[in-house]
C-alpha cells in the first residue's frame, strides 16, 4: 500500500519513491497520480484505488443506513409509547431525505478542499451524531414532536455522504474504468437502505417489548470502525482540485434541468418507497411483519448496475422509458392490491417499483455524459466534461428530493382521502409526464440524440 506521505506506486511497480513535497504536509497525500497511464495505472495504481474505493463504499454504506435510520423506526415507535399522527410519522421520515439532498453539493465540494481521506474520516464520524442522538429520544415518549423531527433531520448527515463518496472515487479511476467503479460504490451505498430495515427489527427485539435505542447504538461501532479504516488506509489526492465552474456551466444548460426531473423520477422514488415502505406495511397490512420491507430496497439497490449495463448496449433513454412504463404498471397493481386488501399483490407490485427504479438510476446516470456530449458538439472535450460533471452533482441532488415528495404525498393522501390510492395515481401521472419527455427529448427517432443512443 501507499505509505504515509509518499506518491503512488512508480509505472515499473517497484516501491513508491516519494513525490516532490510530500513531505511537507501531513497526512496521507498522493502529489503524483496518473491513472490514464497504463504503466502506472498496471504498476500499482490499480491496487491503490480499489482500496479506497472498498473503504469508501463502506463508510457510504454506513451513511446510507443512518440517512434511512428512521424509516425502519418510525413504524415502531407507537409501540415505544408514542403518540404520533399519521402525518407527523410521514414527516419524521421526509425530513432525513429533505436534508440529506439538501447537503450534497456541499459535501460535493468538500472532498478537493479537504482531501478525500480526510472528508471520509469526518464524514464518517459525523454520523454518532444522528445514532446517539436517536438512542437517547427514543427512549424518552414525553419528547416533543419539534424535537424528533430536528433528530430525524440529523440523519440526513448520511444522506450528504453519497456525493461526497462519489465525488472522491471518481478522482481515483481512469475514464474507462469510472463507470464500473462509480456503479459499484453508488449501489454498495444504496444497499444500506436494505442492511438498516434488515438489522434494526431484529436488534431492537427484546423479550419485555422493543429496546427502540438500540436502532442506534448497533450502528456506533460501525461509525468508528469506518472513521479509523478510513483515516489509516485511505489517500488524499493532490490533483482533485474543486471545480465550482462546472456548477456555473451546467446551470445553464437545459439538459442539466430535464435529467433532474427525471432523476427524481427514478432515484427520488427509490428513496422515498424505501423510506416510506416500512410505515406503509404497517399501516396497510399490520399483521405483516415490517422486517420484510428490506427486500424492496434490496432489489433497489442490486438493480442498479443493470441499468448501466442495459444502457450501455441500446441506450439510456430507450430504458429510462421502459422503466417509467414499468413503474406505472407497478404503481397501478399497487392501487388495485390496496382495493382487494391483497397483501401478496401490494407487496410483489411495490417490488416491481423498487426494480424499475433501481434500473432507472443506473440509466439516468447513463444518459448524463452522452446527452451532454451530443448538445455541446461545437464545443471543446474540456468544456463538456465540466458541464456533464456539474450536472451530475446537481441531478443527484434534486432526485434526492423525491425522497421528501413521495413520503409527503402518502401522507397529503392519507389526511385528505384516507388511503394512498389518490398518492399512487399521482406518481402514475408523473411517471407518465417523464416517460414522455424522455422519449421527446433524447429517444424520438431522426435526433442526433437517439442517433448517439443518449
Amino acid at each position: 500500500m501507499v505509505a504515509p506521505t509518499t506518491a503512488a506506486p512508480t509505472p515499473t511497480g517497484a516501491p513508491p519513491a516519494p513525490a516532490p513535497g510530500a513531505h511537507s504536509r501531513p497526512g496521507r497525500w498522493i502529489d503524483d497520480w496518473r491513472p490514464e497511464d497504463p504503466a502506472f495505472w498496471a504498476g500499482g495504481g490499480r491496487r491503490v484505488a480499489r482500496r479506497n474505493l472498498v473503504l469508501s463504499v463502506f463508510a457510504e454504506l454506513l451513511g446510507f443506513c443512518v440517512w434511512a435510520l428512521w424509516s425502519i423506526v418510525v413504524p415502531q415507535l407507537p409501540a415505544a409509547g408514542f403518540d404520533l399522527t399519521t402525518d407527523q410519522m410521514f414527516w419524521l421520515i421526509a425530513v432525513p431525505a429533505l436534508v440529506g439532498a439538501t447537503l450534497r453539493i456541499p459535501y460535493t465540494l468538500a472532498v478537493p478542499v479537504f482531501g478525500g481521506r480526510t472528508w471520509t474520516v469526518v464524514s464518517a464520524s459525523l454520523l454518532l451524531i444522528p445514532t446517539l442522538s436517536l438512542a437517547f429520544v427514543v427512549q424518552r415518549p414525553e419528547t416533543s414532536f419539534g424535537t424528533l423531527v430536528a433528530v430525524a433531520a440529523l440523519a440526513g448527515l448520511g444522506g450528504g455522504n453519497f456525493a461526497s463518496s462519489m465525488a472522491n472515487i471518481s478522482f481515483f479511476f481512469p475514464e474507462r474504468e469510472k463507470g464500473a467503479a462509480l456503479g459499484w460504490n453508488a449501489a454498495g451505498g444504496n444497499l444500506g437502505t436494505a442492511v438498516v430495515q434488515l438489522v434494526v427489527p431484529l436488534v431492537v427485539v427484546t423479550g419485555a417489548g422493543i429496546a427502540l435505542e438500540r436502532a442506534g447504538l448497533v450502528f456506533v461501532p460501525f461509525v468508528v470502525l469506518a472513521a479509523f479504516l478510513a483515516w489509516r488506509f485511505m489517500d488524499n489526492l493532490s490533483a482533485a482540485k474543486a471545480d465550482p465552474r462546472s456548477f456555473v456551466v451546467a446551470v445553464r444548460e437545459p439538459h442539466t434541468w430535464v435529467i433532474a426531473f427525471l432523476y427524481i423520477g427514478t432515484f427520488g422514488s427509490f428513496i422515498g418507497f424505501s423510506g416510506a415502505f416500512p410505515t406503509l406495511l404497517a399501516g396497510q397490512f399490520p399483521e405483516v411483519s415490517v422486517s420484510l420491507a428490506f427486500l424492496g430496497a434490496l432489489v433497489g439497490s442490486v438493480a442498479r448496475p443493470l441499468g448501466g449495463i442495459l444502457a450501455d448496449r441500446v441506450g439510456g433513454a430507450l430504458v429510462t422509458v421502459g422503466c417509467y412504463v414499468v413503474m406505472i404498471a407497478g404503481a397501478v397493481g399497487a392501487i388495485t392490491a390496496l382495493g382487494s386488501h391483497r397483501f401478496g399483490l401490494f407487496f410483489a407490485s411495490f417490488l416491481v417499483l423498487f426494480v424499475a427504479t433501481g434500473v432507472g438510476n443506473g440509466s439516468v446516470y447513463r444518459m448524463i455524459p452522452a446527452a451532454f456530449r451530443v448538445a455541446g458538439a461545437g464545443r471543446d472535450a474540456t468544456a463538456r466534461a465540466r458541464a456533464a460533471a456539474g450536472c451530475i452533482g446537481i441531478a443527484g441532488a434534486v432526485g434526492a428530493f423525491g425522497g421528501f415528495l413521495v413520503p409527503r404525498g402518502f401522507a397529503v393522501s392519507t389526511s385528505m382521502t384516507g388511503s394512498l390510492v389518490a398518492a399512487l395515481w399521482v406518481f402514475v401521472g408523473a411517471y407518465a409526464v417523464m416517460a414522455v419527455v424522455t422519449w421527446a427529448v433524447y429517444a424520438r427517432r431522426g435526433t442526433a440524440m437517439r442517433a448517439a443512443r443518449v
